[in-house]
Parts: structure tokens; sequence; C-alpha cells
């Protein structure tokens, strides 16, 4: 199967107590599921942090603005819809106020409104413990070094 790489973004979501959200995915072609970030596609014209704010809004309905500019290449290599995507993704964090913000999934294409099965407001220790597959696999190395790229007690975006 040759891959595909399609300039892609995720945003790690973090609520007030440290938990990040995850949306299940049903895969409509072979019924894999997993848990991933939200986020998407670049659309031509758009930089990396207007592509995050912009899927973030349409996948979960959160703000935006809560997206810190830093940025970190991520490797993902994944199947879906039975075509194999592999290449860096860039991953951005968001920091919410407020535990478990609501998701409004509204702004989602009829077809990802069947393929998005639900959100959770995970801890990252209790990744290892969702059902199905979490990607990209190292995502718990990933929170980490967003975390700290983003100090968002100190002074990130200064």
């Amino acid at each position: 199967m040759s891959s595909v790489h399609r300039p892609a973004v995720r945003i790690v979501c973090f609520d007030a107590d440290g938990r990040i959200l995850l949306l299940r995915w049903e895969d409509p072609t072979d019924g894999h599921r997993l848990w991933e970030p939200p986020g998407g596609g670049i659309d031509p014209g758009e930089t990396p942090l207007e592509a995050a704010r912009r899927e973030l809004a349409e996948e979960t309905g959160l703000d935006g603005a809560a997206i810190r500019p830093a940025s970190l290449d991520v490797h993902r290599e994944f199947t879906w819809k039975g075509r194999l995507f592999a290449g860096p993704e860039q991953f951005f964090a968001a920091f919410f106020g407020t535990a478990r913000p609501p998701v409004v999934r509204d702004g989602l294409m009829d077809y990802e409104q069947m393929d998005l099965l639900e959100h959770r407001w995970v801890a990252p220790a209790d990744l290892p413990g969702l059902p199905d597959q979490v990607e990209p696999p190292g995502l718990a190395a990933v929170i980490d070094r967003l975390r700290d790229r983003a100090d968002p007690g100190g002074g990130a975006g200064r």
C-alpha cells in the first residue's frame, strides 16, 4: 500500500485539571476505531496555526484563541478509509481555564458526524486504559513536550 502525505495539524487541548480532549473515530471502511486529538488538513493558503484554530472550532466548538502558537512536528503513520497516511503533522497546545469545557459538534460535515463516535476528556495517565488504539502511539510523550514547551504558568506567548 502506497502512502499519502497531507499537511495536517492536531490540537492537544488541556482542561483546568490537566485532562486532554480526545475524539474517538470509527473508520467506515473497515470498522477499526481510534482516539486522537482534534485536528485535520491544512487548506491551501492557510498557515498551520490558522488551520488548527479552524479545525478546533469545527470539530469541538472550542475557542481557537486558546491555541498557543508554538508547535511540535510529530511523525504520523496510520490507515484511514483504506489509505495509508504517513508524514509529519504539527501539534499545537490549547489551554482552557475550566474543567471539561463543553464540546459542540455542529461544525462537522455529515460524514464526520457519522464517523465520530464520542469525545472524552482523559487524564494522560489513563491513555493506556482506553478501548481502541490511541494515535499517535507516542501521544503521552507529545503531551509532556507540548505542556513543557507552552509553559502555561510562565511566559508562553511572550
